[in-house]
């Protein structure tokens, strides 16, 4: 039994890749300064899960960095020292008004540092706590804290954006990490914990030492499992168990593969539809018709993202439509999963396959 990848159509799906981080008319100097510290706490060969949708040049600060030309050309103007100041202990002195959605209004007493990471609630959300393993969808507003100029927010366009938490420097996860989707949260990151291991970031007007404000929207996150209302499924399909955590699906003995794809939700999800183009999170699991054996699964282990067009085709068609939340069973012939047989995954030509998927969540990827 294997839970390597999801079913692939013909390639592995994996995490987007990282020049898919940005919509293509963006890839400015800006962004690949940006790319040097957007993406780096990658836990899969081909990049981590993210993919910002915004039409502005976004900044946010990730976890390591590779040095472009343009950086490269900066990083020494950027490690002038500015004249110290004393760091302040606590978010107090910066105000932010300004309702949910909509772009904040900060004032910031330049110059301003911050003696540790840290976060406050500005506003108090209703929904599940973001998680160090969750992606989040956010609006966000970012400053330099000594200068208090902005160096970019995704506001004004009205676009938000998905990344994963873990790809994010750790100051930033501080500030999220524990945060519930509907929160506005200010976050203050140290230089340490920010710009300062890449040499700050001359382009945008940050030095090293420089403190980072953001102000961050959740609105919404991954879900750790399938959640909303149960499903009455069709007489004669296969039955999935109702362990949430470690479904077992049991395929009648009986009776004949359906030479059509099968969907049928179990658990009718509350969030946004998946679409065509959609990136998603997923837990499943994948049986054959035949012999009814597990092939290969991911409970247990971690959910897996990708984008929904590499996948085989009954998922291209099978989850199209279906919501986050939802836990889906598909039934897919052998022409819309593995047309050939996948010997890599012990399935013989001519198998139908039986899937249980957990969607998690889906965005758009830029």
């Amino acid at each position: 039994m294997r839970r390597d990848s999801l079913p692939e159509a013909p390639s592995r799906l994996r995490y987007p890749s990282r020049v898919h981080i940005f919509p293509r008319r963006r890839q400015t100097a800006l962004v690949v300064a940006l790319l040097t510290l957007f993406l780096a706490a990658c836990n899969s060969t081909s990049g981590a899960s993210s993919s910002p949708s915004a039409t502005t040049t976004q900044f946010l600060p990730t976890a390591s960095a590779t040095t472009s030309t343009t950086a490269s050309s900066s990083a020494s103007s950027s490690t002038t020292a500015r004249p110290s100041i004393t760091p302040a202990t606590s978010l107090d002195g910066i105000t932010v008004t300004g309702a949910m959605g909509a772009k904040p209004d900060v004032k910031i007493p330049t110059p301003w540092g911050i003696d540790k990471s840290q976060a406050k609630t500005l506003i108090q959300g209703d929904g599940p706590a973001v998680t160090s393993s969750s992606i989040i969808e956010i609006n966000y507003y970012g400053a330099d804290g000594y200068t208090g100029n902005v160096f970019d927010e995704s506001f004004t366009d009205g676009k938000t954006i998905s990344y994963a938490v873990s790809g994010f420097i750790t100051g930033f996860q501080t500030g999220v990490v524990g945060q519930k989707v509907g929160s506005r949260v200010l976050i203050g990151i140290t230089g340490a914990d920010g710009y300062d291991s890449q040499g700050g970031n001359a382009n945008i007007g940050i030095l090293v030492g420089d403190s980072l404000v953001f102000v961050v929207d959740i609105v919404s996150a991954s879900l750790p499992g399938p959640s909303g209302s149960t499903v009455a499924p069709a007489a004669g399909l296969p039955t999935v168990s109702d362990n949430i955590k470690a479904p077992v699906i049991t395929i009648p003995t009986t009776a004949t593969p359906p030479s059509s794809l099968i969907v049928q939700p179990l658990i009718k999800g509350t969030g946004k539809a998946v679409t065509a183009t959609s990136t998603i999170r997923v837990d499943y699991a994948e049986y054959a018709w035949s012999t009814g054996k597990l092939v290969k699964q991911t409970y247990g282990y971690s959910p897996l993202d990708g984008a929904l067009s590499t996948t085989i085709p009954g998922w291209q068609t099978g989850l199209v439509g279906q919501t986050i939340g939802s836990r889906v069973l598909l039934v897919v012939p052998p022409a819309q999963a593995y047309p050939s047989g996948n010997p890599r995954i012990d399935v013989k030509n001519g198998e139908t396959m039986v899937y249980v998927v957990d969607i998690l969540f889906a965005y758009e990827a830029g």
